[in-house]
């Protein structure tokens, strides 16, 4: 009587071995993922980091199975997500920063302005951003940060106020337009056209030019996919701006509704590099408050060093705000 043999561990889980190949080829190839069918590319770079979740669950697989192959095959995928995002795994911070910057969408919708104010005062933070001002809650950052911050400018719905004094403001144009299914009313109804702006903040090691962003929003529609259109302009004209700016240095301070992971940054992040990649601790998720899966607001620079980087605790918005130390 003839009685099968089991397969040798080399040839068991062949499935769980091709899904290993190619997790690990997308990651690596994700830049080739084509943008143009719903935006798929933009979509698998928000949420990159957290493709690794399916490393584990394979693993779990490949050793219930006794599986060499997969287990072999996992190696692709562990080292392509370990070159991408091990760095955030440490922390990079360090002492002697000079400067503490802060950005906070602050919430069109948010219930206690005032209290939101006051949270962040508390920060220390130096310089302050804020997006996502309304002309009602306007008066109230106004009055409770007045106190610790003698500079201010809002223009639009963003705005910047500095212990330190300000000059040479002006608006920058986002381009911001429509909706993606041609509405009457802007992509934020609530929301004013200029998101933008770009001072000079007076330091004592010289001028420092300072940018506050809230680039349009981005939607998952069934029509669209995932549409990024007008968020992708902004991004085009920010980097614009950005290129044409004289100062060496440079911060950029926004809610840019998007990671730095997203190709549609690649404007901005081949001018300017990120301080959480360079010395934060971890991966820095602001977005959304409750869960935190993505970080899409963001503190970039040029010509400064960062010596910090970290999340600051939740106010009454739907993002929570984040901050750096930088240094000369």
């Amino acid at each position: 009587m003839h009685i099968a043999s089991r397969p040798g561990p080399w040839k068991r889980g062949p499935l769980l071995a091709a899904l290993a190949l190619l997790l690990g080829l997308f990651m690596l190839l994700h830049d080739r993922i084509p943008n143009r069918i719903g935006g798929l590319g933009s979509l698998a770079e928000t949420f990159l980091p957290w493709f690794g979740l399916f490393i584990p669950v394979l693993a779990a697989g490949a050793l219930w199975r006794r599986s060499a192959s997969a287990v072999v095959a996992l190696l692709l995928p562990v080292t392509v997500w370990l070159s991408l995002f091990g760095g955030l795994l440490s922390d990079k911070s360090h002492s002697g920063s000079a400067l503490t910057v802060a950005s906070h969408n602050v919430g069109a919708d948010n219930p206690d302005p005032a209290g939101t104010a006051r949270d962040l005062a508390a920060s220390g933070a130096d310089v302050l951003a804020l997006e996502e001002i309304t002309p009602q809650a306007k008066p109230q950052y106004e009055k409770e940060l007045e106190k610790a911050y003698p500079y201010h400018t809002v223009q639009g719905t963003v705005g910047l106020w500095s212990k330190l004094p300000l000059s040479d403001t002006q608006p920058v144009d986002t381009k911001m337009d429509y909706g993606p299914l041609g509405d009457t009313k802007p992509v934020d109804s609530k929301m004013a056209y200029n998101r933008a702006l770009r001072t000079t903040v007076a330091t004592d090691q010289g001028p420092l030019a300072v940018y506050v962003a809230h680039l349009g929003s981005v939607r998952v529609l069934p029509r669209n996919g995932f549409w990024t259109d007008s968020r992708d302009r902004g991004a085009q004209a920010l980097a614009e701006a950005v290129a044409a700016e004289p100062n060496e240095r440079v911060v950029l301070l926004g809610d840019l509704n998007g990671t730095t992971d997203d190709r549609a940054f690649a404007g901005i992040t081949s001018r300017l590099h990120s301080v959480q990649d360079t010395a934060g601790d971890g991966f820095g998720f602001s977005w959304p408050a409750k869960f935190p899966v993505a970080r899409i607001d963001q503190i970039l620079v040029r010509g400064v060093e960062p010596a910090s980087s970290w999340v600051l605790p939740a106010t009454g918005s739907d993002h929570l705000p984040v901050a750096a130390g930088i240094s000369w």
